[in-house]
């Protein structure tokens, strides 16, 4: 079953640790042993197991609050007080937002979901909406050498 959404934060109920779990009803008819080889025969209506699911961090700052502050009031440092960065806010207001340099950098980089809440959090962003996942390489990742015809 997909996972029921919380509406304020637009994650699954009861995420904790970066995990919520989820329902999986066994198709009708599926016998499956336990660890005791007890067997059991599902009707398709009750619940045979949890899945774990990854979920995100939020604590309240809102993606299309920060693009629209970024995009109207950026010039006034309104979208860095938002985000929690008070020292960066004051330096764009006080420079009009790096003469509009700035701005436009910020409106970008928030944008792009490049820079976030200070606290480390996530944006509450819909739960089907865009979300940015960056892909990295470290030494736990496969790297397949590239031929050339």
């Amino acid at each position: 079953e997909e996972p029921k959404i919380d509406n304020s934060t637009q994650e699954p109920v009861n995420c904790t640790n970066h995990t919520a779990y989820v329902q999986c009803l066994p198709a009708p008819n599926i016998t499956c042993k336990d660890h005791l080889g007890i067997e059991k025969v599902f009707t398709g209506h009750e619940v045979g197991f949890y899945k774990p699911i990854a979920c995100r961090n939020v604590n309240g700052y809102s993606y299309k609050v920060a693009v629209a502050l970024s995009l109207f009031l950026g010039w006034l440092g309104a979208d860095r007080f938002y985000l929690g960065y008070p020292a960066l806010g004051l330096l764009k207001f006080c420079t009009v937002g790096f003469c509009g340099i700035g701005s436009l950098i910020d409106f970008i980089l928030i944008s792009m979901q490049i820079v976030g809440p200070s606290d480390g959090s996530s944006y509450i962003i819909d739960y089907y909406g865009a979300r940015l996942t960056r892909l990295t390489i470290t030494n736990a990742t496969f790297r397949k050498m590239q031929t050339y015809p």
